[in-house]
């Protein structure tokens, strides 16, 4: 992926994905100085809710216009985008520009994910997909590493505008080096051709998705601010938000995905499940050692540092083989995923048992190097020229949706342990339990990667896809 002809694009690529990740990361350490200074701390998590639904709005358009398109102008399209979604929030004078540049941010950067996806897909041969997605990978966990820190710098020692605006120019330098990897992937504008076919993959057919997008966003933020109340309206705002998610959910994933029906739906499953157990446990981390063991914050976030360093070795290690059975890498982490869960439980629980964190969550990252990259690499192998696209949105929207749902779950029973209904330990640990639980649903549901492979690939030999 570093020889000649790929060289610029595999560095833009790992750029780009820094890039949209140290944001995401950084701007959660920045935002209470930013809200500050704006004077707008009633209105905190808005930037965070308008950024989400922007986001799953970005990646089903970014799908739709690929599939069409190509990936060139969309990519282009969505780096000017999160370029000026930077530009209005690090000039923002008031909350209401603030939230209107993460709007614009979260827009680009779900336009940005997916098509990077799309990229891979048509700029690169098959043998070298697992190293390309090992090295997005990389350039996700990385920021984990040093985003907090540096955004946190910046904010209190600088100027916390800088968080924004200091990534222009660095955009600009990821832009000017992909451009050969999308000339080589090619634009495929289909003129007055009308849109690709679509299999019966999907409900709906070739139906506009964006609506339920949005429906699907409006959902998660009405479960999310149900979580954040005790009280008779947090009910019926559950009820609405769930409703939601279902509808839209059915639509803008594939047919078969809550049944992990073979091949694509449960590629699209896995990914949910994946980051969905794995995250919810993850956020929660530096909030037990601290509350239950004591710790100082800086010790409490260490472990964090520690996964994120297992996640990138992992990622690196599945592009070393990727002969190897991709159903049996996924098992294999999600196995290590639920074991990393199941041990914060008991350090939730015993006395004395915080150091468990550290290699408990290197094995949980070590998990997630092995499920994510190999998850990227069979959802192409599973798609052609026609619905990569359309697939890779899925992918991030279940992604998106499920983690969104899970931390939400975390979140409802740590505000009822904060009122005093029961312990943070004991919130901790139900958490943490139920994590594992969907952790065992994913190394169940993994064989089902394997069984239809071997169609799918005949299906892509017969429509020359790859």
């Amino acid at each position: 992926m570093f020889g000649k002809g790929y060289r610029a694009t595999s560095i833009g690529l790992l750029l780009i994905v820094t890039i949209v990740a140290f944001e995401a990361m950084s701007v959660v350490t920045a935002m209470p100085i930013v809200v500050e200074s704006l004077d707008g701390m009633a209105y905190y998590a808005w930037p965070f809710s308008a950024f989400m639904v922007a986001n799953l709005l970005g990646m089903v358009l970014a799908g739709e216009v690929s599939d069409r398109l190509g990936p060139a102008k969309p990519m282009l399209a969505g780096l000017a985008t999160f370029a000026a979604g930077l530009l209005i929030a690090g000039t923002a004078t008031t909350m209401a520009q603030l939230v209107a540049g993460r709007l614009v941010q979260g827009f680009g950067g779900g336009v940005l994910i997916v098509v990077m996806y799309v990229m891979i897909g048509a700029g690169y041969p098959a043998e070298l997909h697992p190293r390309v997605f090992g090295l997005t990978a990389i350039g996700w966990v990385m920021p984990g590493l040093i985003g907090p820190v540096v955004a946190g710098t910046l904010a209190e020692h600088a100027h916390w505008r800088l968080v924004f605006l200091g990534l222009l120019p660095l955009v600009a330098v990821g832009a000017v080096l992909i451009v050969p990897g999308l000339r080589r992937s090619g634009s495929r504008d289909r003129g007055d051709a009308g849109p690709p076919a679509v299999s019966g993959t999907y409900r709906g057919g070739t139906a506009a998705r964006w609506p339920f997008a949005l429906l699907a966003g409006v959902g998660v933020v009405l479960l999310q601010l149900a979580g954040e109340r005790l009280d008779a309206v947090a009910v019926p705002l559950a009820v609405l938000g769930v409703v939601a998610v279902v509808v839209s959910v059915r639509v803008l994933l594939p047919v078969g995905t809550a049944a992990a029906r073979s091949g694509l739906p449960t590629v699209v499953l896995m990914r949910g499940l994946a980051a969905g157990s794995f995250f919810a446990v993850d956020t929660l981390v530096p909030l037990t050692l601290s509350s239950v063991h004591g710790w100082s914050a800086v010790g409490a976030g260490l472990p964090l540092t520690f996964g994120a360093l297992g996640w990138s070795s992992a990622s690196w290690l599945q592009g070393r083989y990727p002969k190897l059975p991709r159903s049996v890498v996924v098992s294999t982490g999600m196995a290590a995923v639920g074991i990393a869960c199941a041990s914060m439980a008991v350090i939730a629980w015993v006395p004395g048992s915080a150091w468990v964190a550290f290699p408990a969550w290197i094995f949980g990252g070590l998990g997630m190097g092995l499920v994510m990259p190999s998850l990227a690499v069979l959802l192409l192998e599973f798609s052609t020229d026609a619905d990569r696209g359309r697939n890779s949105a899925s992918l991030q929207i279940s992604d998106a949706l499920l983690s969104s749902l899970t931390i939400g779950f975390g979140g409802v029973l740590v505000a009822a342990a904060t009122a005093g209904t029961f312990g943070l330990s004991t919130a901790f640990g139900v958490i943490d339990l139920v994590m594992v639980g969907v952790a065992v649903v994913g190394i169940l549901v993994a064989p089902r990667l394997r069984r239809s492979a071997a169609p799918n690939l005949r299906r892509r030999a017969s429509t020359g896809a790859g």
